[in-house]
């Protein structure tokens, strides 16, 4: 049995290498105290476990000596052996328990879809895998995966992963979809069907506006959540700006409705005829001017390239975002669809430059990009904006 205790950026961890049993345990403690009391006093243990096989109650001993001399005590990349019999024995519930994630590799796996938080693989016809953007917290990843089992349960087409996995130093989430492809890709290999998709594309939005989001759902505020972006680029832009694009968004109304908030055409799915969520990192609830809006400003006034982000070409983005709302808004009249559409380019407004909040590592380049595309967009618009702000509550929403 190898024990070794090193300390991080992160605190102290304790890591072990061989069989926690009978024969093994009792050395191990004495090592463990030592090392313990030569560290001095320890608010905190990481146990890592991924060279431990296997676990008697012997080793479950020395598991709880840790937990009751170091808390709060989290073990992980706990091999599936050791994490059954943590589960079974309960231990599990009395401190922090993180299984060992299977590593897998993406070697010549063609990329199907890219988008801010990362990038979606097809590893064989039955199975695709999105891979996070480094930096990405494990606690970030299953965030992903709890809203995705809101939304499905909430009545959404939304594959599940149940199957996070390490892709070298990135966490990824493993999808079985049957010969699946974005969205995009489909338009761009049948154009001459580009209405059908579109009557797909805007099925997805009117399914999800159509959803209530009960006050007991952990999905949580868009409108918080669009506060949070602004503030979070206000490093890159003046008070004043900030100020605006906060103008926006306190216009828009209230709502409960379910809301991707990142629903451009790549980051939709066809499995067969039937359109599907993967990308469920964004999700909220709000009102549905706030998704369209965000959508609008990847299909019609991206800040980029439009084929690297969307997987489309820029008349091909156009085209399908205008059919969509064709059959979004079948119900109103070309006057009454004007004044929507004008809304989402407003609310779109915010959203061109608060995406910069999903990383702090952007190129100087993109930030100062953006920060010249607002002067265009933003201040020189400003008297038209506040205008088009103050009609924001005349967009009710059918119950």
């Amino acid at each position: 049995m190898k024990i070794y205790l090193t300390h991080t950026a992160n605190g102290p961890v304790l890591s072990m290498q061989g069989r926690l049993d009978t024969s093994t345990s009792e050395q191990a403690r004495k090592e463990i105290d030592n090392l313990l009391q030569n560290a001095g006093t320890l608010s905190s243990l990481t146990c890592d476990l991924a060279g431990v096989d296997y676990i008697s109650s012997s080793g479950l001993r020395i598991l709880l000596m840790l937990a009751q001399r170091c808390k709060p005590l989290r073990l992980v990349e706990v091999q599936p052996a050791v994490y059954d019999v943590l589960e079974m024995t309960g231990f599990s519930k009395m401190m922090t328990v993180e299984r060992a994630l299977r590593v897998m590799s993406i070697d010549g796996c063609p990329v199907i879809g890219k988008g801010g938080v990362g990038t979606v693989y097809r590893l064989d016809g039955d199975t695709i895998i999105k891979v996070f953007r480094e930096g990405t917290t494990l606690g970030e990843v299953q965030g992903e995966i709890t809203m995705a089992k809101e939304a499905f349960m909430l009545g959404m087409p939304t594959a599940i992963s149940f199957d996070v996995v390490r892709v070298g130093n990135q966490y990824g989430l493993v999808y079985e979809l049957l010969q699946a492809d974005t969205l995009s890709a489909c338009v761009m290999r049948n154009p001459q069907q580009l209405d059908h998709y579109a009557a797909k594309y805007a099925q997805l939005f009117r399914q999800m506006h159509a959803i209530e989001v009960p006050s007991t759902s952990a999905i949580p505020s868009a409108l918080e959540h669009e506060r949070e972006a602004v503030n979070h680029v206000r490093r890159y832009f003046s008070d004043d700006d900030i100020a605006l694009l906060m103008r926006i968004v306190d216009a828009i109304p209230q709502s409960n409705r379910l809301l991707h908030l990142d629903l451009q055409s790549k980051n939709a799915m066809m499995q067969g005829d039937e359109p599907m969520l993967i990308d469920m990192g964004e999700i909220g609830y709000g009102h549905p001017m706030l998704d369209l809006g965000h959508a609008y400003s990847a299909m019609m006034a991206l800040v980029g390239d439009y084929e690297a982000i969307t997987g489309l070409t820029e008349p091909m983005a156009h085209a399908l975002w205008q059919r969509m709302l064709d059959y979004y808004f079948a119900d109103l009249t070309p006057a009454q669809r004007q004044h929507r559409e004008q809304q989402m380019a407003v609310v779109a407004k915010v959203r061109n430059f608060s995406w910069l909040a999903l990383s702090d590592s952007f190129p100087e380049a993109v930030i100062h990009t953006c920060q010249e595309e607002f002067n265009v967009r933003v201040h020189q618009q400003k008297e038209h904006i506040l205008q088009v702000c103050e009609t924001f509550n005349d967009w009710t929403i059918d119950n």
